[in-house]
């Protein structure tokens, strides 16, 4: 068994005492903290089960369940939260992940790679092709915000039905670069796919072995990690204002950084772990896909749903977390231009987020 499922083993011992702390009724901060650390070896094994099953059932059907399953835990946190009706955090949250995935998962990823490897190389082509659906996931998010900004009277409905055109757009625009990267030009993307499956096949049986991963054990095991993450994800969100506010931080704070930090750990794990292995190519797409499924099919989800739910909410992002996102698609496109990453680029990319990080945490209620 690999050291990440040791580690993630170990911290499963934070649910029962989350539970335990909610039940008791404790400090509601004590309550936050406890909850948000045991999502984070749920998260692990969600996304570890998404991987075996993809070794599994192949490329196709394993790159369909990684599409799906790839964000998980965000969707989940975010859902939850929408339903008790916090629309703030959850689009803050929503900002957070792709910011965190372009400008923290990538700058870690290439900051400790590089220290390792002098320079490291991924395909630019899947780069581009990421960077350039990220362009438009941006313009889908700043035109409701500039349609509000440059009128005088803007009803309601008009923001809903604007947002939830853009939403089936982007959900489309999702599956065709599903179509696009599985289908049609699935070349492009098998280094990540063999990649993958040797890693998980050393991680399980060791350099010489080639027995597939059981396919029911981790069906098993993605079902209860993703029951898992709902529960607790139950009483993160509903310590998570109490405990923001005790401590002095904004909604907008805690969803662009704190639940970006625990919904995403796995993403931060797995595209790590593979740069340390020098293959950037899957790191690179581990960042970038993430984003992607976050822009186009996360956030476009959770406005259809909050309609159904009665818990209404559009693209209408303020204009600060437009400028953040426009920023770190920006700059996580001109420093993978190239197809090379050093541990300055990595540098680079953190401070950016450093930078935004403390502008959203002094940017006033």
């Amino acid at each position: 068994m690999s050291v990440k499922n040791l580690i993630s083993l170990g911290l499963l011992i934070f649910i029962p005492i989350a539970i335990a702390a909610e039940k008791l009724e404790w400090d509601a901060l004590l309550v936050f903290g406890l909850s948000a650390v045991a999502i984070v070896p749920l998260a692990i094994w969600l996304s570890t089960a998404t991987e075996e099953l993809a070794v599994t059932l192949g490329p196709t059907i394993g790159g369909l369940l990684n599409a799906v399953f790839g964000n998980a835990t965000e969707l989940i946190i975010a859902l939850v939260a929408l339903r008790a009706g916090l629309v703030d955090i959850v689009k803050a949250s929503i900002t957070g992940t792709i910011v965190s995935n372009l400008l923290l998962v990538m700058g870690l990823s290439m900051f400790l790679g590089g220290l390792r490897y002098k320079e490291q190389e991924f395909k630019p082509v899947v780069a581009r092709m990421n960077g350039s659906t990220m362009t438009l996931a941006v313009i889908a998010i700043v035109l409701p915000a500039m349609v509000i900004s440059t009128s005088n009277v803007v009803e309601p409905s008009s923001i809903t039905g604007l947002s939830m055109f853009v939403a089936a757009v982007m959900i489309a625009v999702y599956a065709f670069t599903l179509l696009f990267s599985l289908k049609t030009h699935s070349y492009l993307y098998e280094v990540g796919v063999v990649e993958l499956e040797g890693e998980s096949t050393e991680a399980d049986h060791g350099e010489g072995g080639h027995e597939k991963p059981n396919l029911w054990l981790w069906m098993g095991v993605l079902l209860v990690a993703t029951i898992g993450v709902a529960f607790v994800s139950e009483i993160f969100v509903g310590a998570v204002e109490e405990a923001t506010a005790g401590l002095g931080l904004t909604p907008l704070f805690t969803g662009v950084i704190l639940l970006p930090l625990v919904g995403g750990a796995a993403e931060y794990v797995t595209a790590v772990r593979c740069a340390l292995k020098n293959n950037m190519d899957l790191s690179v797409s581990v960042a970038m896909g993430s984003s992607l499924l976050v822009a186009l099919l996360v956030a476009p989800l959770l406005v259809i749903v909050g309609q159904v739910i009665g818990q209404p909410m559009d693209l209408n992002f303020n204009l600060f977390e437009v400028v953040a996102i426009a920023i770190a698609v920006i700059t996580a496109n001109l420093i993978s231009l190239d197809g090379r990453s050093n541990w300055l680029e990595g540098m680079l990319l953190l401070a950016t987020y450093a930078i935004l990080g403390a502008a959203f945490y002094f940017h006033p209620v």
